[in-house]
């Protein structure tokens, strides 16, 4: 199964390459953050005919791990004109193509090159209780493969050490990959607000929309109106929302750690406010 999705995906890279200079590029981009709900709703959305997925897969990781390949490998990836053009006329709108690749929040150089390649896009960042997400994100790792560490305590503990010199890495070898800054920044990808405000300048306010995914989960319906208001699409009726890619935690987090985590996080959820409208749900 895996060997003929590879298969699939080479043959239908290949044929994009060709054709990339005829293929749309996204219109926004769900850019993070990581065990957010960014499947879930990117699943909602593509059930929209007016939102177009890429090719074969949610996330292309262009912006982030994959920027050396050049804006037409890029290109390639996403639907052509003249299908985008028949969806248009056939339901009365302008289609969007779109994409949903996490780490674009959290990589140092991801925001400057959006904004360099994609000058009008729009980003829709999703955030949850950061001491949830650094739980689901480290037993997420540790099921892929790419963490070692079972006990998320210690995990953390790894963590300033393992991210030490990263950015500055990224900054200075743009084409670098770093392990452990992707897969293992369990409190740092936490701090949303300094990632959000690293954006700011180079999208703009008014381009990016925060959306808190406890009030996604909880009321499906009205976090969709607010996304199609966002974008400018019409409503075309409700998507079939479900949760993906959901993962039971191993173990309940520690109340020493829970607790030492919930104060480190509060400056930065306080931060959140501007952009949600509202308080955080977890801080309520």
């Amino acid at each position: 199964m895996r060997t003929t999705k590879r298969s699939a995906l080479s043959l239908s890279r290949g044929a994009g390459r060709l054709t990339s200079s005829a293929r749309v590029l996204p219109s926004f981009l769900i850019t993070g953050a990581q065990r957010c709900g960014t499947t879930s709703l990117y699943r909602a959305l593509a059930q929209h005919p007016l939102l177009l997925k890429p090719v074969l897969h949610k996330g292309v990781h262009y912006f982030d791990v994959a920027y050396w390949h050049g804006l037409s490998w890029y290109q390639a990836h996403f639907p052509l004109r003249v299908g985008a053009t028949l969806v248009g006329r056939r339901y009365g709108g302008r289609p969007l193509a779109f994409e949903s690749s996490p780490y674009y929040l959290f990589h140092p150089l991801a925001g400057e090159r959006i904004a360099a390649d994609l000058p009008d896009v729009k980003l829709i960042v999703l955030v949850r209780d950061p001491v949830e997400r650094a739980c689901s994100a480290h037993a997420h790792e540790l099921a892929r493969g790419f963490e070692t560490e079972s006990h998320l305590e210690y995990a953390i503990e790894l963590e300033e050490g393992r991210l030490a010199g990263a950015e500055a890495l990224l900054r200075g070898s743009p084409y670098a990959l770093h392990h452990s800054h992707r897969h293992h920044a369990y409190v740092a990808r936490g701090r949303y607000a300094d990632q959000l405000d690293r954006l700011e300048p180079l999208i703009g306010r008014d381009r990016m929309l925060v959306l808190d995914s406890h009030r996604f989960f909880r009321d499906p319906e009205q976090v969709y109106d607010r996304v199609l208001e966002f974008l400018g699409v019409p409503h075309l009726g409700y998507p079939v929302f479900e949760q993906h890619n959901g993962r039971a935690l191993p173990r309940p987090v520690p109340h020493v750690l829970g607790r030492a985590l919930r104060e480190h996080f509060e400056p930065y959820d306080a931060r959140l406010v501007r952009w949600l409208g509202e308080e955080p749900s977890w801080r309520r």
